[in-house]
């Protein structure tokens, strides 16, 4: 029978737990050269064809860098608005907004994701990739938005199903 460190190194293994990691790490890497997340994307995606030692980049992790690359001004402006007032985003760690840019993004368009299993993965990947600090943080903000996820997923919804309507 596993026991439940078994079960957490199981699921860090997941296929999803990777692709959001990757993602991470392009959010990051875009930022750190100033360059489009969906570049980069683009760039790697082009490179993992060409090269067999670039890992190819999974379906997931162009869901999350596409999401965030779109809709990065509310994704940064829902961000700022739950940092203390001794915070901003520039302030953060450049890997804790790569990893809250993804949990926010997921909080209001992955339909297929909770919003429990969002905060935790995020809480996971600033314990694996970021300071002490971090999880903390990171879990006290995304508890702050998970209070408006539901109403932005239905704003989109609604939305989605005008323009449906209307193409009708």
């Amino acid at each position: 029978m596993a026991d439940q460190s078994d079960k957490k190194s199981f699921k860090k293994l997941g296929a999803r737990h990777k692709a959001r990691r990757r993602a991470v790490d392009l959010l990051f890497e875009a930022e750190a050269r100033d360059i489009d997340p969906a570049d980069l994307l683009s760039e790697r995606v082009s490179l993992s064809v060409r090269e067999e030692s670039v890992a190819p980049v999974s379906p997931y992790t162009r869901v999350l860098v596409e999401g965030v690359a779109d809709d990065l001004d509310r994704v940064d402006g829902t961000i700022e608005s739950y940092l203390s007032q001794d915070w901003t985003l520039p302030r953060l760690p450049a890997v804790d907004r790569a990893i809250l840019r993804v949990a926010v993004w997921e909080l209001f368009h992955a339909n297929d994701v909770p919003p429990v299993v969002a905060v935790d993965e995020a809480v996971e990947l600033a314990k694996e990739l970021s300071t002490d600090d971090s999880p903390s943080f990171i879990n006290g903000v995304l508890g702050q938005v998970v209070q408006v996820a539901p109403q932005v997923r239905a704003a989109a919804a609604a939305t989605r199903s005008t323009v449906a309507d209307d193409e009708k």
